[in-house]
């Protein structure tokens, strides 16, 4: 399966060099580049990537509110880039949808890996902050700011669901859960999947703030 790859940033070099990674993958297409949020927007309508790589900072249209455009339409997963490993902006961008995060100093292959690993469905925060990203923003934002969920909701959860979350919120993947609760992967992403329902949740990244904040 070929991901079909949206580049938004508004350095050039930058986006050049984040192109060069991508095109050097057999199993990655860049569709697109875009030089600001307006642009990446408007291109993810037109192209419908599978995944848009969404530098946070950009004129004209910031990456936080790109994403969330591109999340609530459905246009295509988000994977944001930054240079802050702890930024208020990527905390916003996990609001609105995005299914990972990555800082701009990540090895060529671990890029890589997160776009595959972002286009199996699977969330991504870079492995070095995940859970120090987590409960940073877990501690400084309250449970109740604009997009939360109430936690009342977890009251429609299985108990079998409540664990899948409280492993989401230790940043486990789905094979991790999987031995971590004895049971097979694709019930994992079945679990997974029924719970970001249940909760109104966007991506299984805001499930695991949800589960830190709520300290499930």
């Amino acid at each position: 399966m070929t991901i079909r790859v949206l580049v938004a940033e508004d350095q050039s070099a930058v986006r050049a060099g984040l192109v060069l990674i991508l095109r050097s993958a057999p199993d990655v297409e860049v569709v697109g580049e875009a030089p600001d949020g307006e642009a990446a927007v408007r291109l993810a309508r037109a192209l419908r990537p599978d995944l848009v790589l969404m530098d946070v900072s950009m004129p004209r249209l910031d990456g936080v509110s790109a994403t969330r455009q591109v999340v609530s339409e459905g246009l295509a997963d988000v994977l944001v880039l930054t240079t802050f490993d702890l930024d208020e902006y990527v905390f916003g961008a996990l609001r609105a949808g995005a299914a990972g995060f990555l800082l701009k100093n990540t090895e060529a292959h671990e890029l890589l890996e997160a776009v595959r690993t972002v286009a199996r469905g699977e969330g991504m925060i870079a492995p070095a902050v995940t859970r120090r990203l987590i409960a940073e923003f877990a501690g400084t934002a309250p449970a109740q700011a604009a997009g939360a969920p109430d936690p009342a909701a977890l009251d429609a959860l299985t108990r079998r669901e409540r664990e899948v979350l409280g492993c989401l919120g230790q940043g486990l993947s789905n094979a991790e859960i999987a031995v971590r609760l004895s049971m097979a992967e694709a019930t994992v992403k079945t679990h997974v999947s029924r719970l970001l329902g249940k909760l109104d949740l966007r991506s299984r990244v805001q499930a695991a703030v949800l589960a830190q904040e709520l300290g499930i």
